[in-house]
């Protein structure tokens, strides 16, 4: 098994910048991929970045050129800058991991808890 925990959510002004982390617990696992997801209420979780263990990222839309992702394999933690931040920005953000067990053929999925960020305008 794996825990995500995260960190670094909360209330900010808008036009104003958080960093959220997402650190990944337990042993004999390699990860593959992690991602930052959000959902807001009412709406579908939807994809915010990605990072590969290999530094590959990948961002929505919506945040290119504000959030930047990025990862410290050696602590099996990632983390999303967030900056300019708007009031559409506001939902639960919830780190994602794709990983590989070692005494697994196949790649796991998990998902954190959940962390809020609030932004006010």
């Amino acid at each position: 098994q794996v825990q995500l925990v995260e960190s670094g959510g909360g209330l900010v002004q808008a036009g104003g910048s958080l960093r959220l982390s997402c650190a990944a617990s337990g042993s004999g696992f390699s990860i593959l991929v992690m991602s930052w997801y959000r959902q807001a209420p009412g709406r579908q979780r939807e994809l915010v970045a990605g990072i590969s263990s290999g530094g590959t990222t990948n961002y929505a839309d919506s945040v290119k050129g504000r959030f930047t992702i990025s990862g410290d394999n050696a602590k099996k933690t990632v983390y999303l800058q967030m900056s300019s931040l708007k009031s559409e920005d506001s939902a639960v953000y919830y780190c994602n991991a794709d990983v590989v067990h070692s005494d697994v053929l196949f790649p796991r999925n998990y998902w954190g808890q959940g962390t809020q960020v609030t932004v006010s305008s």
